[in-house]
């Protein structure tokens, strides 16, 4: 059975830092893309962040230069460090894994970040 279990979410004051977690397990870690996305109220499911099996990553413009995605295929967990965290930030934030050449996609069930002062 396949879980991706996400945590690190929670309550930040404006320019505070948080460090999400996805851990993975059931699947071949090593082998996928992961990704955050992310969905604030009223609004759509966006990629926030992506890690390729090659540990290529890319960030949605919002983002670049605040967010850093990583991962640690030993541990099958990825991270990203969130940090100059802004209001805009809050959402829920959820895991993907997904590979492509095998027609996988899974989704973890999300973790709140709220970002108030």
């Amino acid at each position: 059975q396949v879980q991706l279990v996400e945590s690190g979410g929670g309550l930040v004051q404006p320019g505070g830092s948080l460090r999400l977690s996805c851990a993975a397990s059931g699947i071949i870690f090593s082998i996928y893309h992961m990704g955050w996305y992310r969905q604030a109220p009223g609004k759509e499911r966006e990629l926030v962040a992506r890690i390729t099996s090659f540990d290529s990553p890319t960030y949605a413009d919002s983002v670049k230069g605040r967010f850093t995605i990583s991962r640690d295929n030993a541990k099958n967990t990825v991270y990203m460090q969130m940090n100059s965290l802004k209001s805009e930030d809050t959402a829920v934030y959820y895991c993907n894994a997904i590979n492509s050449r095998y027609g996988m996609n899974y989704w973890g069930k999300g973790t709140l970040v709220t970002v108030s002062s």
